[in-house]
């Protein structure tokens, strides 16, 4: 089938004297995810991944995908004629690379130009210039082969009140207009999904697990535009967009709308979230201030109000994951579970929370040698059986009003050998190290990734991905400028420096191919420490709240500081989560969070 579309898709690049065609993992918004529309990339490779890039010439077509899906991609393009590039190993090219070793003189590039970031389009038109070559960039030839394509979605919008919020829409449209005017910018352009809903204080379910709505935005110093699918607008939503001077208009609309800005105009946007065929129809005398869209970091930043609903939230999904463990863990081997049956009694635990809106993300239940795929998901065909043995490895998170949970746990389900044990031990110490930091501000998480890593690295073990990432506020679960990593990496934008109520993630493992997976994952709040004549202090507070398997700890493996930080962690833990729990769980609670 595959071949099938490939070979379909190569006689409309013939048509058009297309030699490279590119088909990014990318909606009109460089989101993260997308919505079934936009799953190009899927329909012409067959990988069902949430990252990678499609590259089809005349007679070749390549996959570039990260670390997190070796795995996977290698299984899921087995047969299909399209070669794995595996980005980030010695020796694999970048697809800049080979698109620019692989074009042809006077060769021509095409993509749909509203998939492509302006920054990237801009490299690729270099690469065809230096060939003499051209870009296509005017048509998506997979929509003309993907016959029973999906339709925009177009899913209700709901309204987050200032008790979640913590600011409104007008102060926050205020405070960036105020940053408009110190960039000299009279118009500012915004596509992001994420900075849209967060602006707006308005959500939708235009992608699933991300609360968000497929539209444009555009600010100037007298009017706000919200380009959209003006039929999902109902009155409630239309009083509050009327009664904070923001306008509406057709979701394409924005395409005209652009070409018609001044040429005396000077224009901020970020021109690697907004497309391609945005920022080429932009008069070329405009002034552009090319840099992060402000509300990355007003959104990265959560305000007391967000930080203590954040607080609420995780104490409900603690409470709802812990009752998933103590059921698994008292009933594995007695009745009947799998992987799949596993995920959905946690998700109904989920569903009893009061203010639940849905599940973060794709639930990954992954039993045995399936969790050393870092993004496994269960499908009937792989729903493996749990038996009394071994790990089991879940990384889950819901949406609440009060916030965004991403929580990792991996549990012995039986007898466990002294490798895994080891392995699991080293996890938990790397975990905890980075939770107790303490560190000057200033830091980004370049700095601190070593103290997650550190002990894994001593091992001679790494795990390829970073060790965690910016958590969003019923947005994105993977949230910029923070996170932890221990070098750049270019399709990565997360090395801010870590600021007062950011919320990162803590989430070092193990993965062994055809084995085993360990991950362990809580959030981390940033708080100020003191301020000495060293400078500003700062620290962070764990706010996930589930206990980390006593079962598969080594403590002889552990230091007295570990120990303590572990004990610490899981008496907090106790007494968090014990007023939520029956007499029953309360015991079995008691048991897996004592001193060890």
């Amino acid at each position: 089938m595959i071949q099938e579309r490939l070979s379909a898709l190569r006689e409309e690049m013939k048509k058009r004297k297309i030699d490279i065609y590119i088909v990014p993992t990318a909606d009109f918004h460089e989101s993260e995810y997308v919505g079934e529309h936009f799953k190009a990339r899927k329909f012409i490779t067959g990988f069902t991944g949430s990252a990678g890039t499609a590259v089809i010439t005349l007679t070749e077509a390549g996959l570039w995908t990260d670390g997190r899906y070796f795995v996977q991609a290698e299984k899921q393009l087995a047969g299909s004629t399209v070669m794995l590039y595996r980005m980030g190993e010695e020796g694999v090219p970048t697809v800049d690379e080979f698109v620019e070793k692989e074009l042809p003189e006077s060769g021509c590039i095409g993509f749909d130009g509203r998939v492509v970031n302006g920054s990237w389009g801009r490299k690729l038109l270099a690469i065809a210039e230096k060939k003499k070559g051209s870009l296509y960039v005017t048509e998506d030839l997979i929509d003309l082969i993907w016959k029973d394509r999906p339709a925009l979605s177009k899913e209700p919008l709901f309204l987050l009140e200032e008790k979640y919020s913590g600011k409104s829409t007008a102060d926050k449209i205020a405070d960036l207009r105020k940053v408009m005017e110190k960039e000299g910018a009279n118009v500012h352009i915004l596509t992001s999904l994420y900075d849209i809903a967060w602006l707006l204080n308005i959500r939708g379910g235009d992608i699933d697990y991300v609360p968000v709505i497929l539209s444009y935005l555009v600010l100037t110093d007298k009017e706000c535009i919200w380009f959209l699918q003006e039929e999902v607008v109902d009155e409630k939503i239309a009083a509050y967009l009327k009664e904070n001077h923001i306008t509406t208009r057709p979701y394409d609309a924005i395409y005209d709308y652009v070409k018609e800005i001044p040429a005396d105009a000077c224009v901020l946007m970020n021109g690697n979230t907004v497309n391609y065929r945005i920022t080429s129809s932009l008069k070329k005398e405009i002034r552009i201030v090319d840099q992060p869209n402000p509300t990355e970091i007003m959104k990265a930043v959560k305000n007391p109000v967000e930080v203590e609903n954040i607080r609420k939230a995780h104490v409900k999904d603690g409470v709802a994951f812990t009752k998933f463990m103590y059921w698994l863990k008292t009933n594995i081997g007695k009745i009947p579970m799998t992987e799949i049956s596993a995920s959905d009694y946690l998700e109904a635990r989920r569903r009893e929370q009061d203010n639940f809106i849905e599940l973060s993300f794709d639930t990954i239940c992954a039993y045995g040698p399936n969790a050393a795929m870092m993004h496994y998901a269960a499908t009937p065909e792989s729903d493996a059986e749990l038996k009394p043995e071994g790990f089991l490895l879940v990384d889950s998170g819901g949406h609440y009003f009060e916030g965004t949970t991403d929580i990792t746990r991996t549990m012995a389900l039986g007898p466990i050998t002294d490798e895994m044990r080891l392995h699991f031990t080293t996890v938990c110490r790397s975990n905890m190290n980075l939770a107790n930091a303490k560190f000057l501000y200033g830091c980004t998480g370049l700095n601190l990734d070593i103290l997650s890593r550190g002990p894994l690295w001593q091992m001679g073990i790494d795990y390829k991905c970073g060790t965690g990432h910016g958590v969003g506020y019923i947005l994105n679960v993977h949230e910029g400028p923070n996170g932890f990593r221990w070098r750049v990496v270019p399709e990565r934008h997360d090395n801010g420096t870590l600021e007062e109520g950011m919320v990162t993630t803590d989430e070092p493992g193990v993965y062994l191919e055809g084995k085993y997976g360990i991950r362990t994952e809580n959030e981390l709040v940033c708080h100020k420490a003191e301020k000495n004549e060293y400078g500003q202090f700062m620290n962070f507070e764990n706010i996930t709240y589930a206990p980390i398997d006593l079962d598969a700890i080594d403590p002889d493996e552990m230091t007295g500081r570990e120990k303590k930080m572990l004990n610490d962690y899981h008496a907090m833990v106790y007494k968090t989560l014990s007023p939520y729990m029956t007499p029953e769980e309360n015991e079995w609670l008691k048991k897996y969070t004592r001193a060890i």
